[in-house]
């Protein structure tokens, strides 16, 4: 049966393609992974979380480098510090109205939004009932800083490839990424995509697909270089030279996330030299 393969352009000023992410940590693969690009197609067809992503998990996936970006980190300290006083806060804690009463109550002493309170978080964490009021206050009345870090790729831009017998599946997935239904990012909320997304439908695999269209422009425009770029192409279990990869989504459901188990294998594109410019917005 023949195949077809939809080509798919990611390029961003910042992409991140988180692997085992925490609060804390945030990485980001070296490239995008096949449960985040799916989940990008999902939600450029209006599809809910719990929803199935069956048809989707079954196209056949592969991800070529042309420009695999600089890693980036993003340093970042959350919490802690002292803010002004609200009127709300004075109202409905009384913990704080009575730390404060004093300087309220001399006419010279500063107005609202004016009071410190050394030691005092002046953000609401863990929100709870005051056994003395009844009213929502704060459990947690100081708070040292918590130290984050998030990875990010600079200036990267990667070709997807996405097979599938059906080209009309395919017809509908690009239609969908260049008229999405919900908001895109390429692997987080501030990694925006940036120009056109769907590129075209080719006959063949995709490693013939790779083959057959020139490298992405890079930051510097065309690339000329003649480079053999990197891709990585997933396979049938158990292939020659395959390795594991567990990002084969199952389900986005958050009360029941799951990934399983596909190979991929590396290899090296050699473009072809009647390999076709791409007709894009950058």
């Amino acid at each position: 049966m023949t195949t077809h393969v939809l080509l798919v352009r990611l390029a961003a000023p910042l992409q991140s393609w988180g692997v085992a992410s925490r609060f804390s940590h945030r990485d980001s693969h070296v490239r995008p992974t096949k449960s985040a690009v799916v989940g990008l197609v999902a939600a450029a067809l209006g599809r809910e979380r719990a929803d199935s992503v069956d048809d989707l998990a079954a196209l056949v996936f592969g991800v070529r480098a042309d420009h695999p970006g600089t890693p980036v980190r993003d340093y970042h300290t959350v919490g802690a510090g002292r803010f002004p006083l609200r009127p709300r806060d004075v109202i409905t804690d009384h913990r704080r109205a009575a730390a404060v009463a004093k300087s309220m109550e001399t006419a010279e002493g500063p107005g609202f939004g004016h009071h410190e309170l050394a030691g005092w978080y002046g953000a609401p964490k863990k929100i709870t009932a005051d056994p003395v009021s009844g009213t929502l206050v704060s459990a947690e009345l100081s708070r040292t800083a918590m130290i984050t870090e998030r990875w990010y790729l600079s200036d990267a831009a990667f070709v997807i490839g996405l097979q599938h017998e059906d080209k009309a599946l395919l017809e509908g997935i690009a239609y969908a990424l260049e008229h999405p239904k919900r908001l895109l990012w390429l692997g987080r909320k501030s990694c925006p995509p940036s120009g056109t997304l769907a590129a075209e439908i080719l006959p063949g695999t995709i490693g013939t697909a790779f083959a057959a269209k020139r490298l992405l422009p890079g930051p510097e425009g065309p690339d000329t270089s003649g480079r053999r770029p990197w891709a990585w192409i997933q396979t049938p279990p158990g292939a020659r030279g395959a390795l594991k990869v567990n990002d084969q989504p199952v389900s986005f459901d958050p009360a029941s996330r799951v990934h399983a188990t596909r190979w991929e294998t590396r290899t090296r594109i050699t473009i072809a030299p009647t390999a076709t410019e791409w007709d894009i917005i950058p």
